[in-house]
């Protein structure tokens, strides 16, 4: 072991497993980090011009793209640099960067997917007074919260990581994880795990519940509704129910390669399946919201047509 003094780095252990075809992979993530930064920004670029999308629902679509991108850039630059070097070897200030930037990129993820569940359900449940329960301000108070409630929360919790000394610098991972570095850390950690499970509670449960009473009441509207009230509820949640499940997905591929002996696993599954969380929610939002609401949907084909003819008037 070294001392804990001695440790300003670590060693990113898992890129050793994609050596034999670093240049495959170093393709397929560029072309994810180029498509996710496209998409996004195309998403909030048309929602911000088109006056008729500037609505409560567009509004958290948007904060979902801005957040997409936070959480890309917060990993795939880290990852495509590292498949290119011959020491897949990370700072530790720069770890603990990408340790706060991944956590909270993931908890203002799952904290908007919430505020957007209680959206749909306002939507869904009281029609009649949704401008009245979603006006502006409150759209406004929600978006803040959905990034100051995970970065306070977690900013708390991380400055008990910040403040260790480590031991070991190899990390089983192509990227920082917090649970990972903890447990390379010269002294025991049983208090901050203690305490790293309150924060997860923190940030997962009150979201989890409030989608699940969201939908528990969209459900009880429904069964009770004619057949073209329920079309249009299935209508209006479907993108929403899509973006939940693949990012709880993700997430579950994640807790369980952390917590558990995934050893029977094939190793490169274990790094995609790590990695889901972090590259499929942010690729495959524009792509679910695009494509689903017919407002997003036609708007895009109208930014593209426009460009389209600028470039041949040129």
């Amino acid at each position: 072991m070294e001392n804990g003094s001695v440790v300003t780095s670590f060693i990113l252990k898992a890129y050793t497993e994609l050596e034999d075809h670093r240049y495959v992979y170093f393709t397929g993530f560029l072309l994810s980090f180029i498509l996710m930064i496209l998409t996004n920004i195309i998403l909030i670029i048309v929602i911000y011009i088109e006056t008729s999308l500037h609505e409560p629902m567009y509004f958290f679509v948007c904060n979902l793209a801005v957040n997409g991108i936070y959480g890309t850039i917060s990993l795939l630059p880290s990852v495509l640099g590292n498949l290119m070097s011959q020491t897949y070897e990370i700072s530790l200030a720069a770890c603990l960067l990408q340790i706060f930037c991944i956590h909270t990129y993931a908890a203002v993820e799952f904290t908007t997917l919430a505020v957007m569940g209680y959206d749909r359900y306002v939507a869904i449940c009281h029609p009649l007074h949704y401008h009245q329960l979603m006006s502006h301000r409150k759209v406004c108070i929600f978006i803040a919260f959905s990034w100051i409630c995970p970065w306070t929360v977690f900013g708390l919790y991380f400055m008990l990581t910040a403040q260790r000394t480590f031991c070991d610098r190899i990390i089983e991972k192509v990227y920082c994880p917090n649970f990972a570095v903890v447990k390379l850390s010269c002294f025991d950690t049983s208090f901050q795990s203690k305490v790293g499970f309150v924060v997860t509670v923190l940030l997962m449960v009150p979201h989890l519940l409030m989608i699940l009473f969201s939908y528990a009441q969209i459900l009880r509207i429904c069964l009770s509704a004619s057949k073209e009230s329920q079309a249009k509820a299935i209508q209006t949640c479907t993108p929403h129910l899509l973006a939940v499940i693949n990012y709880a997905v993700g997430c579950f591929f994640e807790i369980i390669s952390s917590r558990f002996n995934m050893s029977h696993v094939p190793y490169k599954a274990r790094i995609f399946l790590s990695l889901y969380f972090l590259i499929f929610p942010p690729l495959l939002n524009p792509v679910i919201y695009g494509i689903s609401i017919q407002a997003i949907r036609v708007q895009i084909f109208k930014l593209f047509i426009t460009c389209k003819n600028k470039l041949f008037t040129l």
